[in-house]
């Protein structure tokens, strides 16, 4: 099945070169067992996970497309696997990285002496858009601020891994990475059980742990719900599968109210009082009496009550200002001054529109740089210099003028590859990957994540709403 692959010019997950005798060692034995599929089982296959995921409604939405807005999530039936030792890095490099964001977040919201000792210039955090000033000296249940985190993760040409963004307000995609396994465990069910791959079915309950141990006064057998904007959100499957996995109700603003700064559930029986919410909300939907005065997704008081400590968000109010991208810029310098350590997993070379220097490199470079907006998700908001036509690149070079605060710069990063079934044959396509992690009373990441592919020959950009598409992302439990 791969021996016309070309793994070409980039890092290759499963190849080091042409020809199957060039498998890497952790996938021998996959190659082994694809190798005794023929081309209609292996295409049944594909058909039976297309075929579940449609009976499920495992979609995403595409908003602004002419198609419609409800698609299936393309999934490839080739894992990428990671060997132990690898994985054994990246945790490391994770659990540095979201200890580091959160003591940050801690410090901007009491201290704020990183800002006094000059580490990060003031103004950066004090102009990001998602800094909330008015929670400066709110008690924060167990002082953690980002529950949980989905990191981004790809690999350049040498193989070497880089953190591309950090998602600390609502990651999303964790559903994807369940539902890959459990597609994974249907096509191949002997093949999987000896394949030596770690278990990540254990992430529902260890989210709804996690949500537990936040309640206020460390509350035993808190009430949980998870917080949705509705059937319209482009996430709306995802909460409630997530909901249904952890036995928790799923609610809406208008199923929440506050009464006496304590939050209630309205119920066939009354009021129920509620203590943790883990809210899939941005801030400025959340309460219509302190935020947007229009929003009709939140809970009119439920600032009062978290900041009157009677009731626990996950995440905490105030983390998008770790997922701007140009704190992304200072995160090593927040693992050097909080944890005298060096990052373990390094960033992308980024450059600051802000900083005359940089300002002017950008701008005399556009045209071979990613151009990113710091507050923009899913692959929005973002020129890709060296595949961008003049008027996109006059487009944003009129953007950056107008808001330099608002844009980084970084060399265009050649993402590993890996084959992919696309148009009746195995290519290489780009990979990225996005682990996540629950900080609770311990830090626990899944073994493995959410692997997503471009499927677009070419393309850098791995978000569905952008054409892409995901693997099931296996992490083996020894060496191969």
């Amino acid at each position: 099945m791969f021996e016309k692959y070309q793994p070409e010019d980039f890092f290759d997950e499963m190849f080091t070169a042409p020809g199957e005798e060039n498998v890497r060692p952790h996938y021998r034995q996959l190659l082994k067992r694809y190798a005794t599929l023929g081309q209609e089982e292996f295409d049944q296959k594909r058909q039976g996970a297309d075929l579940s995921f449609l009976r499920q409604g495992i979609t995403f939405t595409v908003y602004n497309d002419d198609e419609g807005t409800e698609r299936i999530f393309p999934f490839d039936l080739i894992p990428r696997i990671i060997p132990a030792k690898e994985w054994d890095h990246l945790e490391r490099g994770l659990k540095q990285r979201i200890t580091a964001l959160n003591l940050f977040l801690k410090d901007i919201y009491t201290d704020q002496k990183i800002l006094a000792d000059k580490v990060i210039p003031e103004h950066y955090v004090l102009s990001a858009k998602h800094y909330r000033p008015e929670f400066r000296g709110t008690k924060i249940p167990r002082d953690i601020y980002i529950h949980i985190c989905g990191s981004d993760l790809i690999r350049d040409r040498q193989g070497q891994y880089l953190v591309l963004e950090d998602n600390g307000r609502c990651p999303s995609g964790v559903s994807y990475m369940l539902e890959n396994r459990a597609a994974m465990k249907r096509a191949f069910p002997s093949f999987f059980a000896r394949s030596n791959v770690r278990s990540i079915d254990q992430y529902s309950d260890a989210l709804l742990k996690m949500l537990r141990y936040i309640a206020p006064g460390g509350r035993k057998n808190p009430t949980v719900v998870l917080l949705t904007p509705g059937v319209y959100n482009s996430a709306y499957f995802e909460h409630c599968f997530l909901a249904r996995q952890m036995g928790v109700e799923i609610v809406e603003g208008r199923d929440l109210v506050v009464e006496e700064k304590k939050v209630f559930m309205r119920t066939t029986k009354g009021l129920e009082p509620v203590h943790v919410i883990y809210r899939r909300i941005d801030d400025d939907f959340l309460d219509p009496t302190v935020f947007r005065k229009d929003s009709m997704l939140g809970v009119p008081g439920l600032v009062s009550a978290y900041q009157a400590g009677n009731v626990a968000l996950a995440n905490s109010i105030g983390t998008g200002v770790a997922d701007d991208k140009v704190m992304y810029y200072f995160v090593p310098r927040m693992i050097k001054y909080y944890l005298d350590q060096d990052p373990i997993i390094p960033n992308v070379e980024t450059y600051l529109a802000s900083e005359k220097k940089d300002y002017d490199f950008i701008l005399d470079n556009l045209a071979k740089l990613v151009v990113k907006s710091a507050n923009e998700a899913g692959g929005y908001g973002m020129l890709m210099g060296p595949w961008a036509s003049k008027a996109e690149v006059e487009k944003f070079r009129g953007q950056i003028k107008e808001n330099p605060r608002n844009f980084i710069g970084q060399p265009p990063i050649n993402l590993s590859r890996h084959p992919t079934y696309c148009d009746g044959k195995f290519e290489g396509r780009h990979i990225d990957l996005r682990p996540y992690i629950l900080y609770g009373e311990k830090i626990t990441i899944m073994p493995g994540g959410l692997t997503r592919v471009a499927l677009k020959k070419g393309s850098l950009v791995v978000n569905s709403s952008q054409g892409g598409g995901s693997k099931d992302t296996w992490v083996l439990g020894g060496e191969a």
